[in-house]
């Protein structure tokens, strides 16, 4: 088994450079499915799941290679088959297969997806437009069945925003029939990052990142090269761990505008900021004041950074309350910052956090971004040695995590037993 080893009490000095971004990547390599020549994706984060997705890639028939943080994908030998097992089991995001296979096959048979379970994420959102496109959907022996004869243009209304149900639908609808409307649809960046893939491949797509989206549908795209956005939920995490060690970071190939309602809550705080045209300093002070914080979908405070910034209110004076409206049940990273010594208590879909030092323990991430905020809070531990298990969770989201906060002149290691 591996571990994260954290010998904290240092404060993170430096530069660190923000890779591309994660939830970008996961909806873009499918999207290249849609093409019927080569795509080439820049800037790819070096992540387990981008991996898994070369790997479904190629068992569909594609070519793909690799060189840096370049991937090259021929889809044209493509072949819609059945996945209801295999690595798509791996990935919570293996859905987008759905979109994008039915958009250029009218078929698909995709499991249901895995990874992090910190809360089911269900897909009716996805099927509601998928049938509004005119394809059947049926769920048969825990995998999703897609078909349709053709797919038609259509207006549809999302009930819930989402983020994977607007992508996924984009993507069906981007070689359907006619014109579509997604409406009351998410408004992320890595959802402009899609459509600005999708219209270089031919596609015709105006108003993503806001409420409307419309899509004219095109019966063939072509490959392009593509240099995928830096990871805001990256950045936002080393902006985190900076302000928690009272460090001094600059955080370089950034988006600014991104981070917006984290840089608010940290000058909130106290913590000092100041930024540039691609990157953000985050100098540490030596007291933070207690805050509130909302999760809420995009503009708002991110639900991925959530975990992160509760590791970061433990440090503050004060009380803090923390509450998630995405997502109702992602504090299972509470339990194990409490063996830390963390005073923090969940009620319903808050979280109340009692400034307080913290304590080397032996912890567990249960999911990706819980086993970011036990980074954060070993690297704020000055005595002791902090374990963390459930590393294969961290490399989902973070590549060069290690190397990164060593380079910053953290003191931290894997170990394997």
């Amino acid at each position: 088994m591996e571990k994260l080893m954290i010998s904290g009490g240092r404060p993170l000095q430096g530069t660190v450079n923000i890779s591309g971004a994660k939830n970008s990547a996961i909806a873009l390599i499918p999207a290249a499915i849609l093409a019927e020549s080569e795509v080439i994706l820049d800037n790819l984060p070096l992540l387990s799941d981008v991996a898994v997705y070369s790997e479904i890639l190629e068992e569909l028939g594609a070519t793909v290679s690799w060189e840096g943080n370049q991937m090259r994908i021929d889809p044209s030998h493509i072949i819609s088959l059945p996945m209801p097992n295999g690595p798509v089991k791996k990935l919570r995001a293996s859905y987008y297969m759905m979109g994008a296979l039915l958009g250029r096959f009218k078929e698909a048979v995709i499991g249901l997806p895995g990874g992090c379970n910190f809360e089911p994420r269900p897909i009716d959102q996805h099927i509601k437009g998928f049938e509004a496109l005119g394809a059947t959907v049926t769920n048969e022996h825990g995998s999703i069945h897609l078909h349709a004869k053709e797919l038609k243009g259509a207006k549809i209304y999302l009930d819930v925003v989402s983020v994977g149900a607007t992508i996924n639908i984009m993507l069906a609808a981007t070689r359907a029939k006619g014109s579509t409307i997604i409406e009351n649809a998410a408004k992320e960046p890595e959802i402009i990052d899609v459509a600005t893939l999708l219209n270089s491949m031919g596609a015709s797509i105006k108003g993503a990142g806001t409420e409307t989206i419309r899509i004219e549908g095109k019966s063939e795209l072509r490959g392009c090269r593509h240099s995928i956005i830096p990871d805001r939920i990256q950045a936002g995490t080393y902006m985190i761990a900076a302000a928690a060690t009272r460090g001094n970071v600059l955080i370089d190939n950034v988006i600014p505008k991104h981070l917006e309602a984290l840089t608010a809550k940290l000058i909130e705080m106290g913590v000092g900021i100041e930024e540039l045209d691609e990157s953000i300093r985050v100098i540490g002070k030596e007291k933070y004041e207690s805050i509130d914080v909302k999760a809420l979908v995009y503009p708002g405070f991110a639900t991925d950074l959530q975990s992160p910034m509760t590791s970061l209110l433990t440090q503050a004076n004060g009380v803090s309350v923390l509450s998630d409206f995405v997502y109702s049940n992602r504090f299972k990273h509470v339990p194990e910052l409490a063996r830390m010594g963390a005073k923090i208590r969940v009620e319903g879909r808050s979280a109340i956090i009692e400034g307080h030092p913290l304590n080397a323990a032996k912890v567990k991430a249960t999911d990706l971004r819980a086993g970011a905020a036990l980074v954060i809070a070993g690297l704020t531990v000055s005595e002791g040695v902090t374990e963390v298990t459930g590393v294969e969770f961290i490399d989902r989201g973070y590549d060069h995590l290690v190397t990164n906060l060593r380079e910053l002149g953290a003191d931290v290691w894997r170990q394997n037993d």
